[in-house]
């Protein structure tokens, strides 16, 4: 059965977020999701209006490939580089409360747990759920080119 490690993650990311978006009712921006940027870094807020659940499913993906994994570490992983003019580049954070917000609401959708002291890992359902997109992507992928069946 292919895992979310045999198909393209841009691709899988993808099909999870409209996933979440039609099926997980636990699952909402906020009020403040169209008006907040991503971190310090970022000069404004995102242009796509489904990054909540792009984010969501991306979160997911990573809990299942680097679980269990805490909200610091991810705020790591979503952070990049603040232009300071002039001056020298420098690496900041991202934004955590948005992780912390989508974490919460995973959690109500009983998808991941909070394990103490460790951080957040994926549910039985969680797993199941990502392995069921990855194998309809693979699916997909395999219709439009054959030559992918043998891998």
């Amino acid at each position: 059965m292919p895992t979310p490690y045999d198909v393209p993650a841009q691709a899988f990311i993808n099909k999870l977020a409209k996933y979440v978006k039609e099926n997980i009712d636990q699952v909402a921006p906020p009020q403040w999701a169209p008006y907040v940027k991503t971190g310090a870094y970022a000069l404004q807020q995102p242009q796509n209006p489904n990054w909540w659940f792009t984010r969501c499913a991306s979160l997911l993906r990573k809990t299942y490939m680097k679980g269990p994994i805490g909200v610091e570490r991810l705020r790591a992983q979503y952070g990049g580089r603040k232009d300071r003019g002039t001056r020298l580049e420098q690496v900041r954070r991202g934004g955590g409360s948005n992780i912390r917000k989508i974490f919460q609401q995973l959690e109500s959708a009983e998808l991941i747990e909070n394990v103490k002291g460790q951080g957040r890992v994926l549910t039985s359902g969680g797993r199941r759920l990502l392995d069921t997109i990855a194998t309809e992507l693979k699916k997909e992928l395999e219709r439009k080119t054959p030559e992918l069946t043998k891998y």
